[in-house]
């Protein structure tokens, strides 16, 4: 199945509230599957991602925040070490990961919490008072008399010298 990207410019990013770009982006056939992970937005300025990371403990995962890129890493232990362990079935999957996510340049991690298998990272957007729309004035020019050109050299004209 091929898909027909209308907004070939935007990339996976949080807090630009694309709605377009994130389904683009699940469209794409290299769209990264593993680890499953929810963006949601929890209030006009808050966001919250949510990566499921069974198997993985607190130890094993990393979050780094770089140029607005949130990378989320998680190292897993090899298996295969244990020999006294023969698996008939693997169908729960343990293989290192990296997600990484853009973020719009006023959004900020709050933080980040692990709870049975789910990394929660909470972020915030807080935009400058001098970033904030705001509503210009429109104004009138009043009249005003054009000097003439001898004026501006510092000539008197012929009225103002009662001539």
């Amino acid at each position: 199945m091929s898909s027909f990207s209308l907004s070939p410019l935007f990339r996976r990013s949080i807090g630009f509230d694309r709605f377009n770009d994130l389904f683009d982006y699940a469209m794409q056939s290299d769209t990264p599957n593993y680890p499953h992970y929810n963006i949601e937005k929890t209030g006009d300025n808050n966001y919250r991602i949510v990566v499921a990371t069974a198997g993985f403990n607190q130890d094993q995962l990393e979050i780094n925040l770089e140029n607005q890129l949130l990378t989320i890493t998680g190292k897993a232990v090899d298996e295969s070490s244990d020999s006294t362990v023969e698996f008939l079935h693997k169908g729960i999957s343990s293989r290192s990961f990296k997600l990484s996510l853009r973020l719009d340049e006023h959004i900020e991690v709050q933080q980040a919490d692990y709870e049975n298998g789910l990394l929660k990272i909470d972020l915030q957007r807080s935009v400058p008072e001098e970033a904030m729309p705001r509503q210009i004035p429109i104004g009138s020019k009043t009249t005003q008399q054009l000097a003439s050109p001898q004026q501006e050299n510092g000539e008197t004209s012929p009225q103002e010298t009662g001539q």
